[in-house]
């Protein structure tokens, strides 16, 4: 707890790896568990396929496949309004070129997930995201969310941006951030070419419960979504070394694209 009675969020939360590196850790986040011979979708307990062992794999460009298409299995998806379903269906099938994020343009929020450092003070959160590849190449980004109960910025004054405008409270022992003020230019999940509208709103609720940090976001857009939609939840663990600190991410670089022969998904 810190001196004003709340959770303390600050800290290094970088176990489990961070939200969009580690295949273990994005199928997860897609709402897949994946066994040793098993996988199952985490909402509905469902068995959907099963994950091929690693010594069963033919090499790593199957393994690559069996991941992309075990991302997309999972139940928990944005409904999106018919007319916009063709849209999702094109920046999905042309991602390698639509997608920002495979040129190393910001992922934005929510797409950005869980930031790995936190500092916090009684007036603020500054949350700091690390550049990284994997799924998703993404610039090093951070927040300064405001905690001192001021209000939104009417959206009319508000410049887009792809982090838009964030503002917290605490609901009980939970950070809920609030957050209007977006571009369109990111997409709302890892894959499925999920786009959103300028309308978004997005509401983050972090929660630690020992070493233990839980992200979660729902997202309302009417002007494209049927229906709000809650992503799945995101689990990082705290690095219990004090002397920790979190690398400088270089500079993404987008060498691959030139040599795209296909439109196969990572």
């Amino acid at each position: 707890m810190t001196a004003d009675g709340h959770p303390d969020l600050s800290g290094l939360w970088n176990g489990l790896g961070d939200p969009l590196v580690g295949n273990r850790n994005q199928l997860s986040n897609a709402g897949i568990e994946a066994a040793a011979d098993s996988t199952e979708d985490i909402y509905t307990e469902t068995a959907i396929a099963t994950f091929p062992p690693d010594n069963k794999r033919r090499n790593s460009s199957d393994g690559e496949r069996g991941n992309t298409l075990l991302r997309r299995m999972g139940s928990n998806k944005p409904i999106y309004k018919p007319e916009y379903w063709s849209r999702v269906q094109k920046f999905d099938a042309n991602s390698n070129e639509d997608d920002p994020a495979y040129h190393c343009m910001a992922a934005g929020v929510p797409r950005i997930g869980v930031a790995s450092q936190i500092g916090q003070s009684p007036s603020r959160l500054i949350l700091i995201y690390p550049g990284q590849g994997g799924l998703l190449a993404t610039q090093t980004t951070y927040r300064i969310i405001p905690t001192d109960g001021r209000q939104h910025t009417p959206l009319d004054d508000l410049d887009p941006t792809w982090n838009g405008e964030g503002i917290g409270h605490w609901e009980g022992d939970t950070m809920v951030i609030d957050t209007i003020g977006f571009n369109s230019s990111t997409y709302l999940d890892q894959v499925g070419g999920y786009f959103h509208s300028e309308n978004m709103h997005v509401v983050e609720r972090l929660r630690r419960e020992g070493n233990t940090l839980t992200w979660q976001a729902t997202i309302e857009d009417p002007d494209v979504l049927l229906q709000p939609w809650t992503t799945n939840k995101r689990v990082v663990l705290l690095n219990p070394d004090p002397k920790a600190v979190l690398g400088e991410s270089m500079p993404c670089s987008e060498r691959d694209f030139a040599h795209t022969v296909t439109k196969e998904h990572h």
